[in-house]
């Protein structure tokens, strides 16, 4: 009888770890289902894989065969392209000189050229198609290499370039005037501080504002203030969401630690609501209003253009309808609705994406433009989240500051933006925006339909992106033909075309016919030849297997 103590004592015990596990495993659970089922869901496994992935390069024969071309293709392919390294040779000469000295120094030279493309084809390309990445002017929608190339600008600055480069000319060169009597006085302020404050408090509709140097240091001072103020730890961000290249925001491939405070939940899913109203330890969630454009994809660049699964739609009303449920959780929970909007405000309505999807955050934060060409980080907010320190803890503190923040040449260009965005026929640009952007975007893809083309385009009002329609493993080749009809891409190729919002319809109607030639000239050039047989999924198998070969030749 006294043996059986043990065993029932045993027993309860078990039972009550059970139950006290129980209720974490639940929440574990719940959380790795709220991941997007991708490697952009699931950081940890991201990097494993990167560090898998071994180098090769196609020899030439391989290069113009790799999706198994017959040899008469093959040698269309060989002909085409070195037809082109000629007209880029003669054409951008002295561009590409300069850029080829400035590389030997500069690792961000290196780094981007290296990676305009899938890297089995980066040499080759590299040293025949390299087009320089210095301008010597610009003017309208236009900018002029070194060369005297003139192109249209679809670069768009990174997304700076909002009102045309004529605009940020005149704002920088009225706020060195401005500036000039106090020169780069630090520490201080120039007067016209203060106005910038109250624009910006009526433009963001929130409280508060301090003032950064860039994009990147406003989010990580949005979220260092949300921990600070919630007493929580963790920060929620969208699979393939950009915040900033710090190190919370970017917890897998391109970071060489892993955050442990950082959840990355599958966008617009009703299983993270579901984490978001169960979990204790959430102190805000990210918002990058561009991936309403892709959601749960990386920011879209040619180097991974592998196939043609690359996708990119918007649905204004669905995206709306996610961020107002994000809201709506967001203030049942506490937790602290932050709003990135380096890169979307002032583009899509005065009031930003606030305004354009109608839901209210508790913290934005502006970048980009909003500096008048010159760099800018803001963080607007709620009064009682911009608080940096605690009454009754004075030495309880939530410390930042940046030595450049509020400069006054900075200040007074963005004060020369601000001046502009209030007046009413400058405004009046927003007036049928989407219908404007959107439009040009149907008509553009119903002339590459017509004409066979495998190319189309989808947009976020004046942000658009290029996907294909038949599988290839060569369609990042046509930046390339995109730059020999003049048209100035950024690093990420057919990824991102960034307009600026004073593209005529004349500007606009050049760019969509030299996107339809360099389309057509590719096309004959037989870059889009496919054996009926090729899907996208055995380009994949197909990459696989030539990666095992390469790890396994010895």
């Amino acid at each position: 009888m006294d043996s059986s103590l043990p065993i029932l004592s045993l027993s309860t015990a078990a039972i009550a770890g059970a139950v006290a596990v129980f209720p974490k495993l639940q929440s574990r659970l719940a959380l790795s289902r709220a991941k997007h089922r991708s490697l952009t869901g699931h950081s940890k496994m991201s990097k494993m894989v990167a560090r898998l992935v071994p180098h090769y390069e196609f020899d030439i024969n391989d290069f113009f065969r790799s999706d198994g071309a017959p040899a008469d293709i093959a040698t269309r392919r060989q002909d085409g392209f070195f037809r082109l390294a000629a007209l880029y040779k003669e054409r951008f000469a002295r561009s590409r000189q300069t850029t080829a000295e400035a590389a030997r120094r500069m690792s961000d030279l290196q780094f981007t050229q290296s990676y305009r493309v899938p890297f089995q084809y980066s040499r080759l390309v590299r040293e025949n198609l390299g087009a320089g990445s210095f301008i010597q002017s610009t003017s309208g929608v236009t900018v002029t290499d070194l060369d005297g190339n003139v192109l249209y600008d679809l670069a768009g600055s990174y997304g700076v370039n909002i009102f045309g480069n004529d605009f940020y000319r005149e704002c920088i060169e009225h706020a060195e005037k401005r500036a000039h009597a106090v020169g780069p006085l630090l520490g201080s302020y120039h007067p016209v501080v203060a106005d910038n404050v109250r624009r910006l408090c009526e433009i963001s509709g929130l409280d508060e504002v301090s003032f950064h140097m860039s994009g990147t240091e406003a989010v990580m001072q949005a979220v260092r203030l949300a921990r600070y103020h919630t007493r929580r730890s963790h920060l929620v961000r969208f699979a393939g969401a950009y915040h900033g290249w710090w190190g919370d925001v970017q917890p897998g491939v391109g970071n060489p630690v892993s955050p442990h405070e950082t959840y990355t939940l599958a966008d617009m899913y009703e299983r993270t609501l579901h984490v978001l109203r169960t979990r204790r330890d959430i102190a805000c969630v990210l918002v990058n209003p561009l991936q309403g454009l892709h959601p749960n994809s990386n920011a879209p660049g040619d180097s991974a253009l592998i196939d043609s699964s690359r996708r990119g739609h918007f649905d204004r009303a669905a995206y709306t309808t996610w961020l107002k449920s994000l809201r709506d959780v967001c203030t049942e929970r506490g937790i602290v609705l932050i709003f990135d909007e380096v890169f979307v405000g002032f583009r899509l309505a005065v009031g930003g994406a606030q305004e354009y999807f109608d839901v209210r955050a508790d913290m934005v934060t502006y970048g980009k433009s909003l500096g008048g060409g010159l760099p800018i980080g803001v963080v607007c907010g709620r009064k009682d989240l911009m608080r940096r320190f605690r009454d009754d803890r004075p030495a309880d503190v939530c410390f930042a500051r940046g030595t450049f923040n509020s400069h006054p040449y900075v200040m007074t260009a963005m004060d020369e933006f601000l001046s502009r965005l209030a007046s009413p026929n400058f405004t009046s640009v927003y007036n049928g925006l989407d219908e404007l952007w959107n439009g040009r975007a149907e008509r553009l893809n119903e002339r590459l339909a017509a004409a066979e083309l495998p190319v189309r385009v989808a947009n976020l009002s004046s942000i658009w992106t290029v996907h294909y329609t038949e599988p290839s493993r060569y369609n990042w080749m046509l930046q390339y033909y995109l730059r020999a009809e003049g048209l100035a891409l950024s690093w990420v190729g057919t990824g991102r075309f960034i307009f600026s919002l004073n593209y005529t319809d004349a500007d606009f109607a050049e760019v969509a016919d030299r996107i339809v030639a360099a389309a057509e000239k590719m096309k004959r050039d037989g870059w889009w030849w496919r054996s009926a047989s090729l899907t996208n999924k055995k380009i994949r198998r197909q990459i696989l297997k030539e990666m095992l070969a390469t790890k396994f030749k010895h």
